[in-house]
């Protein structure tokens, strides 16, 4: 009887593989990097091959370090990074570099396709707006740019499908990195012919979609002796990792939401039906749970706002902290607490790499705004962390429309200042909940997307034994109600300096 789960979450500067018990307890994770190859300004590229030798050296280690019965691990499955291009031949070899999710060189592409069909009818079929970030727009790149590669294509995959690949030797793919190519039709859950159509590509490039508890295959006898897994275990598709990070954080059933505060950040939660606005600020994923959604808006610089911030303004407090061994957040919490809610006055834009949701403005910038005399560091620093969370209460807003979201998860580097949590008890109005894990969500959730797909697990409420919340925050009336004009002036300061912007972008 199984024993154990191997989870990979194949990320952008690595892969992390991790092993848990089958009562969710983790027993141990092993991280392996991997070049990400930045040129021609907008270019990104990865290697295939290094994301295989990353699992294989994981896995491996994982397996000699702890000692296992390796024919005790009843699954493997993925969490991999999405909105990539890797085209693969009919031997399973890779044509190329795949071309990741950060790669914006398809701008002609993404306007083929808008020469056909408006974003508002794009959104509505994808959940996502018709932008160069896409797979089917970077697969078009290369039919037109390197036409013998789109030939000899067989399949385009994603990262996490190149890895079932490699251990079962199938062509596959799932719901979750189905619906990042931009080619997949959120009311049928197939590709969009009509997409396809006006892409002009062939939709025999584009591998056949299974559910995310798939079991792909089993480990073949070559795939065995690479990793040091036994032959025949269970490989289960797992998903896209912003999505899976919804099972890792809880987030299973309408209405259950979490919110990520990395480098980046983003809230996400669990519908029944997509949640389109209006204004196209917020996209809808196709959930892993089967028949459902991941509604979700994802900001570009949150916490690298705060770390910005740290590295710029708050050298005193980082020296101090190098002297006393500590963190240099400690330094500047402590400025914070002395300032009361809306920083007197103090606001934020956190737009320094430009935004996404809501704004959807490459052209925003930074600024502090309601700057007085009077105006203290602690000020300053404490109206960091209200922009950002003010600028994801946006988002929130726009998910309630159509739930009703009373708590949320918080995880990521951003959920570790309570400082910070109190903040995003207050702005967003909700219970805020931190687990004692804060960068396994993904990792988590690919474990229980095995665990389900091979039938260890009997449903996705298994996560309850991965979960353990250390500490809750609950939002003060008084100062929900004083974030209320915080939140108007936010907005308004943003609309006020949109068209500025603009012409900013055109003198430097």
């Amino acid at each position: 009887m199984a024993k154990y789960i191997l989870a990979h979450d194949l990320g952008t500067s690595g892969n992390k593989a991790t092993l848990f018990s089958e009562d969710g307890r983790l027993i141990k994770s092993e991280v392996f990097p991997y070049d990400t190859h930045y040129f021609n300004d907008t270019w990104v590229e990865q290697n295939g091959d290094d994301w295989w030798n990353a699992v294989c050296r994981t896995s491996m280690n994982l397996i000699t370090s702890t000692g296992i019965n390796t024919k005790e691990i009843g699954a493997v499955s993925f969490s991999g990074q999405m909105m990539g291009c890797l085209c693969v031949d009919r031997d399973r070899k890779p044509l190329r570099p795949s071309i990741i999710w950060a790669d914006q060189r398809a701008q002609k592409q993404s306007a083929q396709i808008e020469a056909h069909m408006s974003q508002q009818e794009f959104y509505h079929i994808v959940g996502h707006r018709n932008t160069a970030s896409y797979g089917i727009q970077k697969l078009m790149w290369i039919r037109d740019n390197e036409p013998d590669i789109y030939e000899q294509t067989y399949k385009v995959l994603n990262a996490k499908d190149y890895i079932v690949l490699k251990l079962t030797g199938k062509f596959y793919t799932e719901p979750s990195d189905a619906n990042s190519m931009a080619c997949f039709d959120l009311n049928t859950f197939q590709w969009s012919e009509k997409i396809l159509k006006y892409a002009d590509i062939n939709p025999d490039k584009l591998p056949e979609i299974k559910p995310s508890t798939f079991i792909a295959g089993g480990v073949t006898a070559e795939a065995a002796a690479e990793t040091g897994l036994a032959e025949g275990t269970p490989v289960v598709m797992g998903g896209g990792d912003g999505v899976v990070a919804n099972i890792g954080c809880g987030s299973i059933a309408p209405g259950k939401t979490y919110c990520c505060m990395g480098t980046s950040a983003w809230i996400t939660t669990t519908a029944e039906k997509p949640i389109f606005d209006e204004q196209m600020r917020t996209v809808t994923w196709a959930h892993v749970i089967p028949g459902l959604y991941a509604p979700n808006g994802t900001m570009q610089y949150a916490g690298g706002s705060y770390n910005w911030l740290k590295n710029t303004i708050c050298t005193m407090e980082s020296y101090r902290a190098k002297e006393s061994g500590i963190s240099p957040y400690i330094y500047m919490n402590e400025l914070i607490e002395k300032s009361p809610a809306g920083a007197n006055g103090t606001i934020f834009l956190p737009y320094l790499l430009g935004e996404r949701a809501p704004r959807w403005n490459p052209d925003a910038k930074g600024a502090w705004i309601g700057m007085k005399p009077e105006t203290t560091r602690g000020d300053m620093l404490r109206s960091v962390l209200e922009g950002v969370t003010m600028n994801l209460s946006i988002c929130l807003d726009i998910l309630r429309t159509q739930l009703r979201i009373d708590e949320i998860t918080v995880v990521g580097g951003g959920a570790k200042g309570e400082i910070w949590r109190q903040i995003m008890a207050d702005v967003y109005n909700a219970k805020i909940q931190v687990p004692s894990l804060l960068e396994e969500g993904s990792s988590m959730g690919a474990a229980v997307i095995g665990g389900v797909g091979a039938g260890i697990f009997k449903d996705f409420t298994a996560i309850d034994r991965f979960i353990n919340i250390e500490s809750v925050h609950t939002p003060k009336p008084e100062t929900v109600k004083a974030y209320e004009p915080v939140k108007k002036a936010f907005d308004a300061y943003y609309f006020a300096l949109e068209s500025i912007y603009k012409k900013v972008a055109r003198c430097v």
